[in-house]
């Protein structure tokens, strides 16, 4: 569900390999959407990660919730899934594939946080963006059809 107005997509899935592409893929056409090119590679590169992890570490329920918050300045992607478990943030070991997912985000974000809910957890990264590349989302408001009496100068006399 895209809304206009805060630039907000969700999307429930199941973390898998095979998913997780296409989620990726999701990704970089709604940023594409609303002109963050830029943002595309290391964004999807982040929500991967977050994904990957739910698939590693959630136990047997691997659904969990993927949701982009574009608020102008920043762009938020966060996963939620139903493991309590907080991540850990593990000093990355040079060419280590596991335990340097935390540190990946770190490292391509400008900000980064987990959180317990009551359903189980949100891991969440922020980056800064500047203004979209392409077209705005919306088309500015048409003019006025019918001039205000500020417009209208009527003569005196």
């Amino acid at each position: 569900m895209i809304t206009e107005v805060s630039r907000q997509y969700t999307l429930d899935a199941e973390a898998n390999p095979f998913r997780i592409a296409q989620v990726r893929r999701i990704v970089a056409a709604h940023l594409r959407h609303w002109g963050l090119e830029p943002l595309m590679q290391a964004v999807g590169l982040g929500v991967s990660e977050l994904l990957t992890n739910v698939y590693r570490h959630a136990g047997e329920d691997k659904t969990c919730t993927l949701e982009l918050r574009w608020t102008g300045r920043r762009l938020t992607a966060s996963v939620a899934d139903k493991d309590s478990r907080l991540p850990r943030l593990y000093t990355a070991v040079p060419l280590a594939t596991p335990q340097r997912g935390l540190a990946m985000i770190a490292s391509l974000s400008d900000s980064w946080g987990t959180h317990a809910t009551n359903e189980g957890k949100v891991v969440w990264f922020t980056v800064r963006t500047d203004a979209p590349t392409g077209p705005p989302l919306r088309p500015a408001p048409p003019p006025p059809a019918i001039p205000t009496a500020e417009q209208v100068l009527l003569p005196v006399g």
